[in-house]
């Protein structure tokens, strides 16, 4: 695991001895990636810089370092990542060759450069099994190829140092990109894992992509193709850019180009037979998901697992104890509020697996005292709150290993949001009410504000059962009228989906104007299940779950590996019809089976906690100054694109408990302090 960054020039012959100094300061910028050692290489006629931080994982030795060449000399690259399957490759390069290659280490980077010398770019990312992101020179062909693993598991950024936007619009902020979309602008074109080593170029000038925003406070992620930056993209997961001198003179890049893709994929493994028995299922996902996890255990350092006490990290961990030699090392985060505490559940499952546990008791203060260096971590906004537990859970796991197995993607893969459940259901009765009577009931239950329901229930409810006293009485009536008012099974997947079902009120001008079922495309032959687990893999997934990890785990030197994210794993996951996902009213019902089989069902079942910190009270309390300054009218006129009157007005109800509206200010209190910190020009 590893950092990477590098520039091409369009005007070689300016750069002269500058490029080395440049480019130590964009790796310098992403240390943390990589902090065992640092390389750069530069082919100066051409204008070309790459760059390199190395976390060492595989091949501990100098032969392993980058910038690496390819022995036939054709090829420089930097990589990120790693390559499970890199033996099984070099065994069939060699093979290839018909001759003995040379090897110098053993390093997954040399493997690559042989491979890529042997049969080409695409052949060999579509037979690597990895997580990745590359930038490689093509000296004979004096071409920069950028590309990115399957599932969008390492990041790639790249843009032109005064980025001029797009060529043509885009959904962007939505998560859906274009095939027409092109990167334009001047300067050097900047690539590497994150915006810190872009912003580090002396050339850079970055303004603020407005057109961001409204999907960044929908769902407190910038998604998609674009970045917070106007002309500066991320490169898609599963895709490959060639960029050539051409290019570079022109100021505009082209698109990129898929090498594959999760719906094809997905399409493919719904045209075999299904494992429609949930015997042949259980069988067929042990046998993927013990392969992927055993690949996944190659290190030449330490190694353990995160272990919630949750149903993906147990049966991964489950996995990884049944084929280690030793106990495997897990760690999970309790926090000293009981609402948002696995720990006992965690320590219970690995007593019974027997691995050695350790859990890093985590108090509020641990959480508030990282929230300052956010901005720093996460050089985009970023505003889901569990990024706190999961840096903390990093930091700890670090001082112990260099490698940890993480559940991530089970829910995305085999069904185990509440949405998957509750959509098709909703949906299914509401369509038999008109829309404007829907509408109607709608607009009644909006018509008394949520405190006052809130109120009605302190006050009456206490005729009620305990369990019927619903402290949130009035934000779940609200929630409901918004449900009622979905005109389609798509807007109300949209809506669920959303930390913030109206952005555009917090945004001083106008809106896009995009109806939610706009959100996310409509696709022919996947039920409305299908489409939902498609929907989470192709943007929740990549734009939240994956960024939240790769930053709070690289944050610490650390390197988070996920099974669940392997080609297999996914074809096996989608033969499995969408009625055994959600078998017998439960999701993720195929994992459960095959994890009953090594925990007892007791230890596992559970109402779904998620990875939660107390946003509410910690705003009305610790963070309430740190919340003030950044909500103040001076720091909000330095982003006039917001509205300064309602983002007060929505602080002033929650400090005075009058609905519940933490997500929406953590979204804008982690956009103002993002801001703060990188001073982007506006334009």
């Amino acid at each position: 695991m590893c950092g990477l960054a590098g520039f091409f020039h369009p005007a070689p012959s300016r750069q002269g001895a500058r490029s080395e100094d440049v480019i130590q300061r964009m790796t310098a910028a992403i240390t943390h990636r990589g902090p065992d050692s640092e390389g750069h290489w530069a082919e100066e006629g051409a204008g070309l810089v790459l760059g390199h931080r190395r976390l060492s994982i595989l091949d501990l030795s100098p032969a392993g370092h980058q910038p690496m060449h390819s022995a036939c000399g054709r090829y420089a690259m930097v990589f990120n990542g790693e390559i499970y399957n890199h033996l099984d490759l070099r065994s069939k390069v060699q093979g290839t060759r018909g001759k003995e290659i040379p090897w110098n280490g053993h390093s997954d980077t040399e493997t690559l450069l042989a491979a890529f010398s042997a049969w080409g770019v695409e052949a060999t990312l579509k037979a690597a099994v990895g997580m990745f992101a590359i930038a490689l020179w093509d000296r004979q062909e004096q071409t920069l190829t950028l590309a990115r693993d399957r599932f969008g598991e390492k990041p790639l950024y790249y843009g032109f140092a005064q980025g001029c936007g797009f060529a043509q619009g885009c959904g962007f902020a939505q998560g859906q990109g274009s095939e027409d979309v092109n990167v334009t602008g001047r300067g050097p074109l900047l690539f590497g894992s994150e915006l810190k080593s872009l912003m580090a170029h002396p050339e850079w000038r970055g303004t603020l992509a407005t057109e961001a925003l409204e999907g960044y406070l929908r769902f407190g992620c910038v998604g998609g193709e674009g970045s917070i930056f106007q002309g500066v993209a991320k490169l898609p997961p599963g895709s490959l850019l060639t960029i050539t001198q051409a290019d570079m003179k022109a100021g505009r890049l082209p698109a990129p180009v898929p090498w594959w893709s999760a719906e094809q994929a997905a399409r493919e493994a719904m045209a075999e037979p299904a494992l429609d028995s949930p015997e042949a299922a259980i069988s067929a996902v042990e046998e993927a998901l013990g392969n992927s996890v055993r690949s996944r255990m190659l290190a030449d350092v330490p190694l353990g697992a995160f272990l919630s006490g949750g149903i993906d990290s147990s049966l991964i961990v489950a996995l990884m104890q049944q084929q280690a030699e030793r106990p495997v090392r897990t760690f999970s985060v309790g926090f000293d509020d009981a609402r948002y505490d696995e720990s006992q559940h965690a320590a219970a499952v690995a007593r019974h697996l027997g691995t050695e546990h350790l859990t890093l008791h985590a108090t509020s203060q641990m959480a508030l005292d990282l929230v300052s260096s956010l901005p720093e971590l996460y050089d985009e906004p970023f505003a889901d709150s569990s990024q706190l537990p999961t840096a903390l859970v990093s930091r700890l796991t670090r001082e112990h290993v260099t490698v940890a197995l993480s559940g991530d993607a089970g829910d995305e893969l085999f069904g185990g949001y509440n949405r998957h459940l509750w959509v098709p259901r909703i949906w299914h009765k509401l369509r038999r009410l008109p829309l404007p009577a829907r509408r109607a009931l709608a607009a009644t239950l909006k018509a008394i504000p949520a405190h006052r329901y809130d109120s009605l229930m302190r006050h009456g409810g206490r005729l009620l059962p305990s369990r019927l006293q619903l402290r949130t009485f009035g934000e779940k009536l609200h929630k409901l009228a918004a449900v009622l008012e979905s005109v389609s099974q798509r807007a109300l997947f949209a809506g669920v989906a959303s930390m913030n079902r109206q952005p555009a009120a917090l945004l001083a001008g106008q809106g896009s104007g995009q109806p939610p079922e706009a959100l996310f495309p409509a696709l022919a032959q996947f039920d409305s299940v299908e489409w939902m687990l498609l929907m989470d893999t192709l943007h929740y997934m990549v734009d939240d779950v994956l960024v939240k990890v790769d930053r709070a785990s690289m944050a610490s030197s650390l390197e988070v590996r996920v099974p669940f994210l392997d080609a297999q794993v996914f074809h096996t996951a989608w033969r499995i019809p969408s009625t055994l996902h959600l078998n017998e009213g439960q999701g993720k019902w195929v994992l459960r089976q095959l994890l009953y089989r090594h925990v007892p069902r007791e230890l596992i079942e559970r109402p779904k906690m998620g990875f939660a910190v107390p946003l509410d009270a910690w705003l009305r309390g610790p963070l309430r100054d740190w919340a003030e300054d950044l909500l103040s009218s001076a720091s909000l006129a330095e982003l006039p694109v917001l509205d300064a009157g309602e983002i007060r007005q929505l602080w002033q109800a929650h400090l005075k408990g009058v609905g519940h509206h933490a997500q929406q200010l953590w979204a804008v209190l982690q956009l103002l302090a993002w801001q703060r910190r990188w001073r982007p020009g506006l334009g």
